[in-house]
């Protein structure tokens, strides 16, 4: 497997995994790699330097942000004091304003599509499965920008 820095003619950079070189030619030669923020197929590899390790050093994971959003460290600090504040104060204004229903939101959320159910702001649990079905159902849902302090170790 090889991991490309990707770019599209919009300039929307991203990455992607391919099973060899010759595998993101084909692909890409072919149109079937897209950006996922625009869509369009015209796509080249980026500048991207190799991870190279030296003797004794343990392998980084590759896995990562994407090269155009900066991860939280590379915040300074008061930037981070900034965002965590506003995520806490986000988090309570969506917890004054919905009902939490927990594990059953996938079954709330369609009973109140289909009407069988009041219509008000929710939030829950839903399993990868469960908020795919939602989607392609076409209800609405998004996940939380944040984790529920309750459920973290």
């Amino acid at each position: 497997m090889i991991r490309y820095a990707l770019k599209c003619d919009n300039d929307h950079v991203f990455e992607s995994w391919f099973a060899s070189g010759a595998a993101f030619d084909k692909l890409c030669a072919a149109g079937q790699i897209e950006c996922p923020v625009c869509g369009i197929s015209a796509v080249t590899k980026a500048l991207m330097a190799p991870r190279v390790n030296t003797a004794g050093e343990k392998p980084q994971p590759q896995s990562g942000p994407s090269p155009d959003l900066p991860a939280k460290a590379d915040l300074p600090p008061p930037a981070q004091a900034e965002l965590a504040k506003a995520i806490g104060a986000l988090r309570e204004r969506i917890e004054r304003e919905t009902e939490n229903v927990g594990k059953r939101f996938a079954e709330e959320a369609r009973a109140i599509h289909t009407g069988d159910a009041p219509e008000r702001a929710i939030r829950g649990e839903a399993t990868g499965k469960d908020a795919k079905a939602l989607i392609d159902d076409g209800i609405s849902i998004m996940p939380l920008p944040y984790i529920d302090p309750k459920k973290v170790n």
